[in-house]
């Protein structure tokens, strides 16, 4: 889809754009290839500088030229071409304070779970992230990410497509898990299992050395990574529609890895009647 895209050329909006499609130039192969009287000569001038320009930054897989161009509510278009350097990100804490801290972080690549605990391995986890090019969130421009980069003392410079805004584009709103619900994804035995219930997993294995609450904890923060990854097709797929290219650009929904950690039911029993939640 980016390279269907002209919205990032300077003086080029959703109107002009939409325009150029229905004259037959669909991507910038079109635009560098057309000497035709379709586009006025100034202008068609215009556009194959401009696509020249992005096709360097393409080839050079500088994606984040592309997130700087274009309107936030377009960053999806880039998600095909940064799919390979996903990091789908989610991290759980003490509280939403300044002062509290992270818990865990969880990480998928889409082949790959990686996971970092308070205590044990979280420090490893700014070399770990750096190694992709592109984090996909829910709600991480506000939370998760200025969370981090206060928590490490780090800059996150990577492209960022936050679901949360996508999916409240196509009308699904009210938190991940309500986004999930509406678009059919199941958690099974971790239905119910909240960012709220999640501090209180944690307090349970802190306090008590419970193994079996920092298990479902992961289990808990593996799900959310896991699941933007299907939600970022889905959403993706769902965007083309308000384009010409829903049928040619669809993408295959991910099937969704083994994991491992599993949620302890009688540990969510329990939390949940011991008036912790």
């Amino acid at each position: 889809m980016l390279k269907n895209t002209f919205h990032h050329i300077p003086g080029i909006g959703a109107g002009t754009e939409s325009g150029l499609w229905k004259k037959g130039f669909n991507s910038w192969k079109d635009i560098k290839e057309n000497n035709t009287p379709g586009i006025p000569a100034k202008r068609l001038s215009t556009l194959k500088h401009h696509v020249d320009i992005s096709l360097e930054h393409f080839e050079n897989s500088h994606f984040k030229y592309f997130e700087e161009h274009l309107p936030s509510n377009l960053i999806w278009r880039i998600f095909p071409e940064v799919r390979s350097q996903v990091a789908y990100l989610d991290i759980e804490t003490t509280g939403l304070e300044g002062w509290d801290e992270i818990t865990t972080i969880a990480l998928y690549d889409g082949k790959e779970i990686k996971t970092f605990v308070n205590g044990d391995n979280l420090e490893h986890f700014p070399e770990a992230v750096s190694a992709y090019g592109t984090v996909v969130t829910y709600n991480g421009k506000c939370f998760d990410v200025p969370f981090i980069e206060n928590y490490f003392n780090i800059k996150m410079d990577q492209v960022h497509i936050d679901l949360r805004y996508l999916l409240k584009s196509l009308g699904y709103g009210g938190g991940l898990k309500a986004c999930e619900k509406k678009l059919g994804i199941d958690r099974g035995g971790l239905d119910g299992v909240d960012g709220f219930f999640a501090i209180q997993l944690w307090q349970d294995y802190q306090r008590h050395g419970n193994e079996k609450a920092l298990e479902t904890l992961l289990a808990y923060n593996i799900e959310d990574v896991v699941n933007l990854e299907t939600l970022m097709v889905m959403a993706y797929n769902k965007k083309l529609n308000e384009t010409p290219f829903a049928q040619s650009h669809q993408i295959v929904l991910p099937a969704a890895p083994e994991i491992e950690l599993k949620a302890d039911a009688a540990t969510v029993v329990r939390l949940k009647s011991n008036h912790y939640y």
